[in-house]
């Protein structure tokens, strides 16, 4: 029997590398088509502001159009396409969806239970790219790698970055904290390890592993981690329970100059409050991934400040990222097509 499958990938997962991926280890009767959309050149919609959306976080692409492709497929893949519970009344046939990314976001999950659809995910894609990320966000910030190079671009010699009062400081003498001991925490622990540097851990609903206790790896909570840490580090997930966690209170009970890094998603942080802290001085200052509001506003204060080193949320994205999300999500439809359960339900 044919096995229809409709796949809609972007400028980023790309169509192709799905299909191929697929078609390498399924095999068998297929019939594929694709459809590549303009993300990440454009920018996601979210579901908030769109009538009809409500279930879906954010998402790329028209609704009509996506159903219209989808057509009479058992079996979607995507990175970013919406589907809501409206559009799931109108594909009867559809009984898998993958999404190449961490979480469902783009999916209205609760509709997909009622409408018997499976939902399969591909969590930790982009863990090591990151954790890599993260690694050189910091050293960027403790190295003087932006101010350096910032100084350079104005025609400016800073040699009194040189300077004992100025420079900066080695891993191996500080003390990290890692909020958030998921997929992408513990690698980012497991590198920091090789620096040298003392590792606090702050997750209350996770144990260390051995090895990382054996290095001498902490875990601690959420005020001591504040007041030990040279340099934190965000890599929980937002829920109502960590929604702007680094409030004022809490960059009050960081050290004095320390170092904030948010490589995971912008909600954790009070964007005003952090603010404050870095115009003060109070935060040494901040490498900023995420933001609450994406593309970030133009006239956006944070970004005025000079000790701030700011990226367009590009921490996930690697070559290896696509191809490993691509491998998961076929090995998914591979399962599927065999009658076996999902590795990866949602």
């Amino acid at each position: 029997m044919t096995r229809e499958i409709a796949i809609i990938g972007d400028r980023f997962m790309l169509p192709d590398v799905f299909r191929r991926e697929i078609e390498k280890v399924c095999g068998g009767d297929l019939a594929i088509r694709t459809k590549e959309v303009p993300w990440p050149d454009e920018p996601m919609e979210h579901g908030y502001a769109v009538a009809g959306m409500d279930g879906l976080k954010e998402y790329f692409g028209d609704p009509d159009e996506v159903v219209d492709f989808i057509g009479g497929a058992e079996i979607f893949v995507t990175q970013l396409s919406p589907m809501s519970s409206q559009m799931m009344d109108r594909l009867p046939a559809l009984r898998l969806i993958a999404v190449s990314r961490g979480g469902p976001v783009n999916i209205d999950m609760d509709a997909a239970h009622r409408h018997n659809i499976t939902v399969v995910n591909t969590p930790g894609r982009n863990a090591s790219a990151v954790a890599e990320f993260t690694i050189g966000a910091i050293l960027a910030e403790t190295r003087l790698i932006r101010v350096g190079h910032e100084a350079l671009r104005k025609g400016e010699w800073r040699g009194d970055l040189y300077r004992a009062d100025r420079t900066g400081r080695e891993l191996n003498e500080m003390t990290v904290g890692v909020i958030g001991y998921g997929n992408i925490g513990t690698r980012v622990v497991r590198l920091l390890r090789a620096f040298g540097c003392h590792v606090l851990v702050c997750d209350p609903y996770v144990q260390l592993t051995a090895d990382d206790r054996n290095a001498g790896v902490e875990l601690v909570g959420f005020d001591d981690l504040l007041t030990r840490s040279d340099v934190v580090t965000l890599h929980a997930r937002v829920t109502e329970e960590t929604r702007r966690i680094i409030n004022a209170e809490a960059l009050a009970r960081m050290k004095e100059g320390a170092i904030l890094v948010n490589t995971a998603r912008g909600p954790l942080v009070d964007y005003d409050a952090l603010y404050d802290a870095l115009a003060s001085g109070r935060i040494g200052s901040a490498m900023l991934e995420t933001f609450a509001v994406e593309p970030a506003p133009a006239d956006w204060p944070l970004l005025q400040l000079p000790n701030v080193t700011l990226t367009p949320h590009i921490a996930g994205a690697s070559v290896r990222t696509v191809t490993y999300a691509a491998e998961q999500a076929a090995e998914e439809v591979r399962r599927f097509i065999a009658g076996l359960p999902p590795l990866n339900p949602c």
